[in-house]
């Protein structure tokens, strides 16, 4: 959803981390006066006033800190609180990326509301250069059957309308659980021996990497207990932000891995 403002905003407040990035990365970040908890990237944006969580904003909070733009994530902060800040008269742009051709679309909006435009189009035109060029070099590549772990336990993973699915395909990979329904499935153990994945994304773990792998060398299920392994800091991969390219460098890396395994 798209909105119009009189002047470039000046005083911007965003509702969820990934979109506090999103502002830095279009040359918007000095006109942040209020974050979500846990808006960590880039260090800058750990020094802005936060502003509640992406479940649960302070709506007064962000009323007196007098924003003339709030950015709001569609899926993740509460319906009820978008619709009370634009009652209020807040100008609130709504976003959804959910595709890697949302991050630059998302960073030029930004910057267009902004003012920041400059910063914002050079930003989307090397995040879209990166992107060809990892799609051109795994283009041929020989398809990497994969599960990617969204969280343990459960078991959850992503579907074909997922970002992280993109990432998979970019590095020439096979989301093993493209066509499930929803964005992250929940998936039981009998179904990934199913679906035969030939290695495993993930790292949304408190144990970190170490963690990860254990459990799957210690799975109740003998023909899991030998697939690959491979971490991927969650930051790097399940914040639709530019830093996804990170993350997909990682995945890439590890497909190429298990390629050269065979």
């Amino acid at each position: 959803m798209f909105v119009r403002l009189p002047a470039p905003a000046q005083r911007i407040v965003t509702l969820a981390p990934n979109l506090a990035e999103l502002a830095y990365s279009a040359g918007a970040g000095r006109h942040l006066v209020g974050v979500a908890r846990f808006s960590d990237y880039p260090e800058a944006a750990r020094h802005v006033t936060e502003v509640g969580d992406a479940a649960r904003v302070e709506l007064e909070r962000i009323l007196a800190l007098r924003p003339d733009l709030v950015l709001a994530w569609k899926s993740g902060n509460q319906v009820g609180d978008i619709e009370k800040l634009e009652r209020l008269g807040q100008a609130v742009f709504v976003t959804e990326p959910v595709r890697l051709a949302d991050v630059p679309r998302l960073v030029r909006a930004i910057g267009a509301l902004a003012g920041t435009g400059g910063a914002a189009e050079r930003a989307a035109r090397s995040f879209e250069e990166e992107v060809r060029s990892l799609r051109e070099r795994y283009a041929r590549a020989r398809k990497v059957r994969v599960l990617y772990e969204v969280w343990h336990r459960p078991l959850i993973t992503v579907s074909g309308g997922h970002m992280i699915n993109d990432v998979i395909a970019l590095c020439g990979g096979l989301n093993v659980f493209a066509a499930a329904p929803g964005l992250t499935p929940t998936v039981s153990l009998e179904a990934v021996v199913a679906a035969r994945p030939e290695a495993v994304l993930g790292g949304a773990r408190t144990g970190g990497e170490a963690e990860l792998r254990r459990d799957w060398r210690e799975a109740p299920v003998d023909a899991l207990r030998t697939l690959p392994v491979f971490y991927v800091d969650p930051d790097l991969i399940q914040r639709q932000t530019p830093r996804i390219l990170e993350g997909a460098r990682i995945a890439c890396a590890a497909l190429e891995t298990v390629r050269n395994r065979n």
